[in-house]
């Protein structure tokens, strides 16, 4: 699709800008860590992913968009075997997408190699929108092979991908800020769509609660599969964020990118 990628550059810097400084004017909670040094990294983690989805793009033929359009001229997938309006195709793309991440993000939790990548990312002291981004480079490449995957599979317009991306991002990083919503607010969105207090709760020091609430867009796949808690046991306020072992070394890129292969 011509310009996809500015339309979704354009998307993502414009909700961040709304969502930090929604955060700067109704924080959920107080910051443990310097925001500068923070943003720094979890920006520069950021930029490293970009980088190497460009180094995939020249070792695979296609990323998930691309697929799509292959798939579609060489009528591969579920959804081009069939004549159902665009509508319905995006529809079926989304639910189907949103559930393969959903499911993606449990096992990450379950399988100790894909957790030592993963806890890259919940090795954050803080959590606001720039945690949405904080993901290690191997991860982020491994889920757009299985992103490609489900593609070829399924099948669906390109326009179906990029909705469901830009959805992903923009969730992420609503889910993620540092956020206060109206009690009556957040109890009617995730009836739908994961709030901050809802993810929050993922982000728990304690084991039972971070294995809970793993949606990113919709939030029905926990309250589905019994993996939904309401709210963290020690409260918003007070409950503490990352990993056990916490020490302010997640803030430093170069620790957190080394991180995958310590021993903790």
């Amino acid at each position: 699709m011509e310009h996809e990628g500015v339309i979704r550059l354009t998307v993502f810097l414009g909700l961040f800008a709304v969502l930090a400084l929604a955060e700067a004017y109704a924080p959920r909670r107080v910051r443990r860590q310097k925001q500068t040094t923070r943003w720094m990294t979890n920006w520069g983690m950021t930029v490293l992913n970009t980088v190497a989805l460009r180094l995939m793009a020249l070792v695979l033929p296609l990323l998930a968009v691309g697929a799509a359009a292959d798939a579609a001229a060489q009528g591969w997938g579920l959804l081009n075997w069939v004549a159902w309006p665009l509508w319905v195709e995006v529809l079926i793309a989304v639910v189907v997408l949103d559930f393969a991440i959903w499911f993606q993000h449990l096992v990450t939790h379950k399988v100790p190699l894909l957790w030592r990548l993963h806890r890259v990312h919940h090795a954050d002291v803080d959590i606001d929108v720039t945690t949405a981004i904080r993901f290690h480079p191997v991860e982020i490449g491994l889920s757009m092979l299985l992103k490609i995957g489900l593609v070829y599979l399924l099948g669906p317009a390109a326009i179906a991908v990029i909705i469901f991306e830009i959805m992903l991002n923009g969730t992420a990083m609503f889910n993620h800020a540092n956020l206060r919503l109206p009690a009556r607010v957040d109890a009617v969105v995730r009836c739908v769509l994961v709030t901050p207090d809802m993810h929050r709760v993922h982000h728990s020091v304690h084991r039972h609660e971070h294995d809970s609430n793993y949606g990113f867009s919709l939030s029905i796949w926990d309250r589905m599969f019994g993996t939904y808690i309401a709210q963290p046991a020690q409260g918003h306020d007070d409950m503490d964020i990352g990993l056990q072992w916490q020490d302010p070394r997640p803030g430093k890129l170069s620790w957190s990118l080394t991180l995958p292969f310590q021993r903790k």
